[in-house]
């Protein structure tokens, strides 16, 4: 696994102000999972995205098909029903499907300095929302 950003980039239609949900599917393209971006050995280029803008079919998105499916796991791009991602746990969009080839290859772990450090980062933010939540509590009484 190498060092960098993992990030994920989203799209929003403007629709009319409803009480109803207007999104029915959520379309995501995976492009981290087994893809390695760096800013200098391995930047991103244009034709890394050409999968992603020929799936994405912004003239007619009605008219869009998933590459993902059982007969192709390792397909980039897949919808999720809208009911399918809210009852998620807090509702999180951190989705993956593609399996990680990395992690059958011990060699191309993280160092363990850096894998401590994204631990130590993920609990002090945990301890964050903890305290934010015993705030807002104690706000309460």
């Amino acid at each position: 696994m190498t060092q960098g950003v993992k990030a994920n980039v989203l799209f929003f239609d403007e629709k009319d102000v409803s009480k109803d949900i207007a999104t029915k599917k959520v379309w995501i393209y995976s492009l981290r999972t087994n893809m390695y971006f760096t800013l200098k050995k391995n930047t991103l280029k244009e034709e890394a995205l050409d999968d992603f803008m020929k799936s994405y079919n912004p003239d007619n998105r009605f008219d869009r098909k998933a590459t993902y499916s059982a007969m192709n796991p390792e397909g980039r791009w897949r919808y999720f029903d809208i009911d399918e991602l809210l009852k998620r746990d807090k509702t999180i969009l951190d989705i993956f499907w593609i399996k990680d080839e990395s992690i059958d290859d011990v060699d191309s772990l993280s160092d363990p300095d850096v894998i401590v450090n994204e631990l130590v980062e993920d609990l002090e933010n945990a301890l964050e929302q903890l305290q934010e939540i015993v705030t807002d509590l104690d706000d309460k009484k």
